[in-house]
This record gives structure tokens, sequence and C-alpha cells, in this order.
């Protein structure tokens, strides 16, 4: 800025702090009094932030669930844990303040079991650890890293993995720790990026006729597959799964067709 400049500044309408219910698509898993789990589709986001004021979970959430717990406050109520918007599968959502004080302090205790089906570049090794803390990216400020000054612990363990070919490999992928993009930034930190992830180097310009089937993606093949977590109320250790949605197994179909 210099001295006898001009300024034009548009400021926009304000936005309700509070979401609003909306009559959005939402795969209801599991529900009882104190807990719902849901298969969250790819492309939606998980509460409302700067740029998504509407379209989100929580809307989705509120429409659908008639109490929610509060602790999140009044734009994350009942929101435990969360997956990228590009991410699809399981989540468990609290109902009220008892279940979310307990399963979140199982998320904190790594109590909770949570494993994700992800096709990857490259051939990866079943039981291979990845234990590498992870920041914020100093320089792109949207983007996580492994090599951050200012990071904190996170473990990802590949705990099976199907090679399709020398190009790509399907693995099952369980996280120890909630880190933002944790197994993106772990896949890609030790050379096996998540296929179709832009922001991680997973998209690639030349890609051999015999894995094509991958240019089909519009978002990263990760997929929240299993959740398992002890019920706050009763004591219960239960499980879900989720199979993959039709976009990822379309490209999986294609890509095993080709073999």
């Amino acid at each position: 800025m210099r001295s006898g400049q001009d300024v034009a500044v548009e400021i926009p309408e304000p936005v309700d702090a509070t979401p609003h219910p909306e009559a959005l698509p939402l795969r209801i898993v599991y529900e009882d009094r104190d807990l719902v789990v849901v298969d969250k589709p790819a492309g939606m986001v998980v509460h409302p932030a700067a740029g998504h004021a509407s379209g989100t979970l929580v809307n989705a959430l509120l429409h659908h669930v008639t109490d929610l717990s509060g602790i999140g406050g009044e734009k994350r109520p009942g929101i435990v844990h969360r997956l990228d918007r590009g991410t699809s599968g399981l989540m468990v959502v609290a109902k009220n303040d008892l279940a979310h004080d307990e399963l979140a302090r199982q998320f904190h205790d790594r109590e909770v079991e949570k494993e994700y089906v992800a096709l990857v570049w490259g051939v990866v090794q079943a039981g291979r650890r990845i234990d590498a803390p992870i920041g914020r990216d100093p320089v792109q400020r949207k983007k996580m890293s492994a090599r951050a000054r200012r990071s904190r612990s996170a473990v990802t363990r590949i705990v099976s993995a199907e090679v399709l070919n020398p190009a790509l490999t399907l693995a099952r992928v369980a996280i120890h720790t909630g880190r933002t993009h944790q197994i993106r930034v772990h896949l890609s930190a030790i050379g096996h990026p998540v296929v179709g992830d832009s922001l991680y180097g997973g998209v690639r310009r030349r890609v051999p006729g015999d894995v094509r089937a991958v240019t089909h993606l519009e978002r990263p093949f990760l997929h929240a597959a299993r959740l398992a977590f002890t019920h706050p109320a009763d004591g219960r250790r239960i499980e879900f799964d989720s199979p993959l949605p039709d976009d990822l197994q379309r490209v999986l179909d294609e890509l095993q067709e080709r073999e």
C-alpha cells in the first residue's frame, strides 16, 4: 500500500453462525439414543467453515437426526472426528454430551479402530509402519507435511496389500492417530501417494494404457471402510464396515479386467 491510493472493499452479507437443517441424502448405517454412524459421501464437507456455509454433513444431520451433542459448538454439533472432503466412508456422531465425551476419549487414547481402503502408486508391502510426525506445511498452507518444524506424532500402518500390477497397489491402511490428511501425507512421504490425490502428488500426466482407468477418478481413491469402538453407554464393542462406493468400485473393476 502507498499513500494516496484508493481502496474499494466489498463486504459480504453476514452468514448465520448456526447451521440450518438441509434435506440432503445421507446413508445412516446405525442409530440409537446415544450415537449415529453414517457413511459420508465423497465431496461433502463435515461441518460449516469458510467457503462452505451449507451442504455439509452437519446440515444433513440436523435434518435426519433430532438430537445431537452440543459439545462441538454451534457449527460442529455431535462431531467427534472428521474425514477429508474428498474421502468417503464411516463416521460416528454423538447424540448427547456423555456419549461425545466418551467417544472423544476413545479417539484420544487410540482405542478406536479405523481402516481405510486406498489405491496407491507403486508396490507397497503389507505390515509397513509409518511413524512420522505431521504439521502444517510452512510454504503451502493448505497442505500438511511430514517435514514440518512444528508437528504432532502420527502413526499409519499398511494392514494388507494387493499388488494389481507394478504401477498400483490396493492397500488396506490403519491409522493409530487422527492427524489432518494423515494417510495422504504419510503415503506420499514414502513415495506411494494415493491415486487421484492432486494435493500430494497422486495425479500423473502420463498414465500407461493398462492403468488408464485411474484417469476417471475425480477425487483421491481413499475410503474409510471399517470403524470399531466401544459403545459409550453399555460397553459393547461394535464394528461397522462400508463397501467401496460406486465411483471407486468402477475404477477397480476396470483395472482388474486388464490384469
